[in-house]
């Protein structure tokens, strides 16, 4: 692996979770040289914080926060529904980032909103029962018993009003910026398929200048199921 011109990774989690999520990935990262910053958006960090308030600029914020300390280019990796956080993020500051890596995950165009369905009262959305998570496309794989047990114990309620709010999206630049596409749940050959097909979900990769696919086969959360894998595919991107 080329150790020069290394960068700073921002790992930024899905719905739920906090920056206790990439322990295992930050570990292999490190053993690779690499520093990492895992971040815990506002309202993720305690059962006990109040989440009334919360808003999607607090959580773009947050990340814009991390990638700004950084002391070297950053690559930020963005899981699950950070997808929304990272273009705004990109939309905001693109040139702050050398690299954008999607797991499982992706771009959003703009007023996207994540959970539209939200009751307008909800103050928080907690973790569904497993039936409804792998009903949604959130495959389990490769998550062992005790895996599941930490993950429900260690769940946050998610802030709803992140979830209801549309991310806006103003400046082109975005595209420009390159990405590397992690598919686990999904081969890339069937994610290619559905951005020509432009399946709306997948439909903004069609507008990047450069962008990678790489295929890692495991579950939706492959910073548990496929740690050290995960680590290597971000190290190889984050290290040229």
């Amino acid at each position: 692996m080329n150790m020069k011109n290394t960068s700073t990774v921002v790992l930024v989690p899905g719905f739920w979770l906090g920056g206790w999520a990439w322990d295992d990935v930050s570990e292999h990262l490190t053993r690779n040289h690499l520093a990492s910053v895992p971040v815990t958006l506002p309202g993720l960090d305690s059962p006990n914080t109040r989440r009334d308030g919360i808003g999607l600029a607090d959580h773009v914020e947050a990340v814009l926060d991390a990638i700004r300390a950084a002391a070297s280019p950053v690559v930020l990796v963005a899981h699950s529904g950070a997808g929304m956080l990272a273009s705004a993020v990109l939309d905001q500051e693109p040139d702050l980032v050398s690299r954008v890596v999607y797991v499982e995950s992706g771009p959003v165009a703009d007023g996207t909103i994540a959970r539209p369905d939200l009751d307008p009262a909800a103050i928080e959305v907690p973790l569904p029962i497993w039936e409804l998570l792998e009903a949604g496309d959130a495959s389990l794989a490769g998550l062992d018993e005790d895996m599941l047990r930490r993950f429900q114990e260690r769940a946050i309620p998610h802030p709803a009003g992140p979830l209801r709010e549309p991310v806006r999206l103003h400046n082109p630049a975005r595209n420009l910026v390159p990405t590397t596409v992690i598919c686990c749940s999904l081969p890339s050959a069937a994610i290619r398929e559905m951005v020509v097909g432009g399946v709306e979900m997948f439909a903004p990769l069609a507008d990047l200048a450069d962008v990678k696919y790489l295929d890692l086969p495991t579950g939706h959360w492959p910073m548990w199921s496929a740690p050290e894998e995960l680590a290597e595919a971000i190290a190889e991107v984050a290290c040229h």
